[in-house]
Formats: structure tokens, sequence, C-alpha cells
């Protein structure tokens, strides 16, 4: 995973978390996360893109993704949201407005039925 790519999966890792809030579990997630990929600057980065503009920072987020991650191939584009959506399982629940957002990127991306697909499983 290239130095663009970290920030881009670690900004939506977190755009997603902060979607209703950030809290302590969902805190956690990110800095294992930025342990396990060596990206502890990413990680900083991104929470650095969300704190600019808490409410603008879904949409800003969504466009920056759009160029990095929607630029991938599609296997990949798939898994970085399959990664995301297990790591809010991880915390025990998915709300409906973090799941939302999933699904539009999904669409974005174009992999929205293959995401479907793959939380039913």
């Amino acid at each position: 995973m290239t130095s663009e790519e970290k920030k881009a999966f670690l900004l939506l890792k977190s755009v997603i978390f902060h979607y209703h809030g950030l809290d302590e579990d969902e805190q956690k997630i990110l800095e294992e996360t930025a342990n396990k990929y060596n990206a502890g600057e990413e990680l900083k980065w991104a929470n650095e893109f969300i704190a600019t503009d808490y409410i603008s920072a879904f949409e800003r987020a969504r466009e920056y993704l759009n160029k990095i991650i929607g630029r991938l191939e599609k296997e990949k584009r798939l898994a970085y949201l399959d990664l995301v959506w297990k790591a809010n399982n991880k915390k025990g629940y998915i709300t409906e407005m973090e799941a939302t957002a999933m699904l539009k990127l999904a669409k974005d991306w174009e992999v929205e039925d293959e995401l479907i697909e793959l939380v039913k499983k």
C-alpha cells in the first residue's frame, strides 16, 4: 500500500467513524490500523482533514477518495470498503448513517452491488 493509499484508506475509515462522533472504541481501531500499516502520519493527516471542517468532512473526503480510491481496480475499491465494514462490525454495531455513507461511496466507485453481497454473507 502506497503512502497515498494509506492516507485514503485511513481517511475512509476515519470519516466513517466520525460520521456520528468518534468514540473510544473507534479511536482504538483507527490507531490499531495505523500501527498495522505503519501509517501514523497518514492517520494524523486524516484526522486533521476531518477537523478542518467537521460539517463538510464527509463530502470533502468523498471528493478526495473518489480521486484516489475511485481510480483503483475494482477489487481494491471493494476490499477497502469491506475492511471498513468489518471494522464497524468489530466495534459491535454499524449505524444507519455509517452504512449509508459506505453505500454512497460504493455507488461512486461502482461496487455497490458487490458490497451488498459481501455484507449479506
